[in-house]
């Protein structure tokens, strides 16, 4: 899996970045989605230049322009609850693709610190042959990225698959990286350097599906 981190190199991104982890600024829910979505839109951007091309002749009021077009048969694809923002960024910029939705989430076990994926809602195109993007904004174990990757499998197989997240721990990268195929393009604004005792990325943000809309009550 190849891996772009985009912070790697300093831009706006930076001011984006640190305003979703601020404690008091991450309070604003507004400002903390529209966040999200400004990301989603920059990795969108960048993610683009890896893109099939195909020039195509545009007729102007003056005469004609030969210009590449994006050539990418795109579904996008978002984790509910929190991938929707995420989700939104990259629609903004491939408004004519195609767009699939699934639930995973983290059911606790007896052990408070253990957890297993649970995925019981999804709604997908055919997906044979596309480039898939799937959303999640936070990468911590990779379970869940993993679960989902697997739940969408009888839709058909893409032609190209690429992963877009705001924040990821090293362990999870390494985690997506053994178990996603080789081709896999993952795109992603900071990566953390551990997890916490139970999965959380630290330092991370918080929960990032209640930052954005609210409190949710615990399975």
């Amino acid at each position: 899996m190849t891996i772009h981190n985009i912070a790697s190199q300093n831009s706006v991104l930076n001011t984006f970045i640190s305003e979703l982890r601020d404690i008091t600024i991450q309070k604003d829910s507004m400002r903390f989605r529209r966040n999200i979505e400004r990301i989603g839109e920059i990795l969108g951007y960048e993610m683009s230049k890896t893109f099939d091309y195909k020039e195509q002749t545009i007729t102007t009021p003056l005469g004609k322009s030969t210009t590449p077009l994006i050539d990418n048969d795109i579904v996008l694809c978002s984790i509910l609850r929190a991938g929707v923002p995420l989700h939104n960024g990259l629609l903004n910029y491939f408004d004519t693709a195609e767009n699939a939705f699934i639930s995973a989430y983290r059911h606790h076990l007896k052990e408070p610190e253990s957890f297993e994926i649970v995925v019981e809602y999804l709604a997908c195109p055919d997906l044979e042959g596309k480039t898939l993007i799937l959303a999640d904004p936070m990468i911590a174990t990779g379970q869940s990225l993993l679960a989902t990757f697997e739940a969408l499998k009888p839709f058909g197989t893409p032609k190209n698959i690429h992963l877009a997240a705001v924040i990821g721990a090293q362990e999870g990268l390494d985690f997506v990286s053994e178990h996603f195929p080789e081709h896999t393009h993952l795109w992603i604004s900071a990566v953390d350097p551990a997890l916490d005792s139970k999965g959380y990325i630290v330092p991370g943000l918080g929960d990032a599906g209640d930052l954005a809309f609210g409190k949710k009550l615990q399975h």
